[in-house]
């Protein structure tokens, strides 16, 4: 087996591990609740994590699925967050899940993020889990160093704040730190060695600004990382 297959099977091993674990989750909060909530994070380290998920028994027609942040493109753009979700999570087992979108029919997010506000106001919060993913800067859902908005999504008690990043092409809306906080477990999923890096920076420090991430690293947080 070469160096690429063995960390491409390390993956999707950390990947189902995950999977049983945010299920397991679901499960036993489902034993006490009528509606419970994931929410779950965008990008290409997910997917795997996405598809072992849809493959667990439970009663996915009493789960709630939203995301931690989304880009303000439409739900069939090619980077669309909503789009990853309902392609490779919202499939097989997990296609009765209700899955609720961060975006609407507005030109901006700031002109969305009233109604977003009131559209999550009636989910299962807090939710069971939120997992989280993190750049190699160091940001978590939209909460990137250079965000002008950084500050407000830090401390705002809104469940979602638009934001504007320089590194970013696209206009973005996020559920704030606060929002993100209330939640009943949370994972942080990672891959690849610049990733284990950056966290072991994060730890080492204090000052969320540099590295966001470590706004949730003085809550439990269980950590998935696989080379």
């Amino acid at each position: 087996m070469s160096e690429s297959e063995a960390s491409s099977l390390g993956r999707r091993r950390l990947a189902s591990q995950l999977a049983e674990a945010v299920a397991a989750a679901l499960r036993d909060d489902l034993r006490e609740r009528e509606r419970v909530l994931l929410v779950v994070s965008g990008g290409s380290t997910p997917v795997p994590f996405f598809q072992a998920l849809a493959t667990q028994a439970l009663s996915w027609e009493r789960v709630q699925v939203t995301l931690a942040d989304e880009r303000w493109v439409a739900p069939q753009a090619e980077d669309s967050n909503e789009r990853l979700v309902r392609e490779h999570l919202l499939t097989g087992l997990a296609a009765s899940a209700t899955f609720v979108p961060l975006i609407t029919d507005d030109a901006t997010p700031e002109q969305g993020a009233e109604a977003v506000n009131a559209r999550l106001a009636g989910l299962a919060w807090p939710a069971s889990a939120v997992v989280l993913g993190m750049g190699d800067d160091g940001h978590t859902a939209s909460l990137f160093p250079d965000s002008r908005e950084l500050g407000l999504a830090l401390s705002s008690d809104e469940r979602v704040v638009a934001v504007r990043t320089p590194s970013q092409p696209r206009p973005r809306i996020t559920l704030s730190a606060a929002r993100l906080h209330q939640a009943r477990r949370h994972f942080l999923h990672l891959n690849g060695e610049n990733k284990r890096e950056v966290l072991s920076r994060a730890l080492a420090g204090d000052d969320v600004r540099e590295l966001p991430i470590r706004v949730f690293l003085a809550c439990p947080l269980a950590v998935y990382w696989a080379p």
